[in-house]
């Protein structure tokens, strides 16, 4: 068997142990990178650990010290009281507001991952205290943020433009931008129907005090200041417990911030502004300013660190390093040419849009986008099939992807639901995932490619 074969044969092992045992698939993708690279592909180990995401790393444990910090201290508590106050008792708007939140960083110019790790842990709260399903949380997040990646100002649309261009192609910013915004207004509509966004409209729901929802409805109405309780408890549809339908929203007083908070709140806000306007690395970022923190008010935040969510930087780290390596074999290109040699126009470019969709769930799109349009541009200049239609259709089916727990803005979701919720969110974005994997492709095929035949 060529190294093709079996690399691909060994991804899809790493799948099926790490569903069927009871075992971190990251562990399992780090042995199947170094069985394969040394046994197959003659690598040496600093060959295999070449391929270790050292960014993705940075940035999903600085970001979850950082938040676990703030969550410790109270500050995140604070800025959810602040939002509840403002929606009242209407939870079936929290979920569109989710969207909405994590849509605006990508519009504005952001990638995908800054604007997530940034406002992740808010809207993940905000669905906590609305009692909404996690599940649908974080889909919201995930789909927001993709309906504003190919925005005129993201760099992803300057990416598929620029790559269009040196292939003597040309596709409308518009066309990409609104393609790209009503695909994942779509998804996010259908994840707001699956996972109970309809009946939320039948509901006045009790705002959740701070704390878990667990420890919120056990505790509710006890001791000084405490928030009367909600009536009565009722379980979540995603296993956890929710507050009941109530006429009036009630919410924990509320108290001006200490300084450590107030000190808090302005280095999240410094990481956002060097991340998001300046284009600094925001997991370094992150960093310095959870060190800062946590030097400075040790007491405040004690156990902040054991927030690193390690378990989810295992998963991710594992997994890449194991895709990087079949990039390195050339196991992806092999695979394109051979797409882009059948020399059938619709098919070609049906197929490529699953190869976009296949590999960039566990990879970087914005790379991959610099890949795809080049292949498919030799049959594309020949005018047998649209171009605009086919690099829409690429780009929409290598982004949608995003939410497999996998990819960046997908892991650091997954790194913000709470830990009991932790391994159903996980379970139901990798369903989600694969099958965008394949319904993505066959949708944009028929809605962008076909048309243009």
């Amino acid at each position: 068997m060529s190294v093709h074969a079996i690399g691909i044969l060994g991804l899809v092992l790493v799948f099926v142990i790490g569903t069927l045992r009871p075992v971190n698939i990251g562990v399992v993708a780090l042995i199947a990178t170094f069985l394969v690279g040394t046994l197959v592909a003659g690598e040496s180990v600093d060959d295999l650990l070449s391929g270790f995401p050292p960014d993705l790393f940075v940035l999903l444990v600085g970001v979850t010290y950082l938040f676990g910090l703030v969550t410790v201290n109270g500050t995140l508590a604070w800025l959810l009281d602040r939002a509840c106050g403002l929606l009242g008792d209407r939870p079936a708007l929290v979920p569109w507001l989710i969207f909405l939140f994590a849509a605006i960083p990508t519009m504005a110019g952001a990638l995908g991952p800054a604007g997530v790790a940034m406002l992740a842990p808010l809207c993940m709260g905000l669905g906590e205290r609305y009692g909404i399903d996690r599940r649908l949380s974080a889909l919201m997040v995930i789909h927001g943020s993709s309906a504003g990646n190919f925005s005129p100002l993201n760099g992803l649309a300057v990416i598929v433009n620029r790559a269009a261009g040196a292939a003597g192609l040309d596709v409308a910013p518009a066309q990409l931008f609104f393609g790209n915004l009503a695909a994942n207004l779509v998804l996010g509509a259908v994840a707001y129907a699956l996972f109970g966004g309809l009946r939320l409209w039948r509901e006045r729901r009790t705002v959740l005090p701070e704390g878990s929802v667990e420890d919120t409805v056990a505790a509710a109405g006890s001791g000084p200041g405490a928030a009367p309780a909600p009536t009565p408890a009722s379980p979540r549809p995603d296993g956890a417990v929710a507050t009941a339908a109530a006429t009036d929203t009630t919410t924990a007083p509320r108290t001006a911030l200490r300084v450590d908070q107030w000190i808090s709140l302005a280095v999240v806000v410094a990481v956002a502004v060097g991340a998001l306007v300046f284009g600094a690395e925001i997991g370094f970022l992150a960093l310095l300013g959870a060190a800062l923190l946590h030097l400075a008010f040790p007491e405040r935040v004690k156990g902040a660190d054991k927030r690193i969510v390690w378990s989810v930087v295992l998963l991710i780290c594992g997994v890449v390093t194991y895709v990087e390596a079949l990039e390195r074999y050339g196991t992806i290109d092999a695979v394109g040419r051979g797409i882009s040699g059948l020399g059938v126009p619709l098919l070609v470019a049906f197929l490529l849009c699953l190869v976009g969709a296949a590999t960039s769930a566990f990879a970087s799109s914005a790379g991959l986008l610099g890949v795809l349009i080049p292949l498919a541009a030799p049959f594309l200049v020949s005018g047998q099939i649209g171009a605009a239609g086919v690099i829409v259709a690429l780009a929409i089916s290598a982004t949608v992807v995003d939410s497999t727990p996998f990819s960046s803005v997908g892991a650091l979701t997954l790194a913000n639901a709470p830990e009991e919720g932790r391994p159903q969110v996980f379970r139901t974005l990798l369903a989600w995932g694969l099958t965008l994997i394949l319904v993505a492709p066959v949708l944009c095929w028929v809605a962008f490619i076909l048309p243009a035949a």
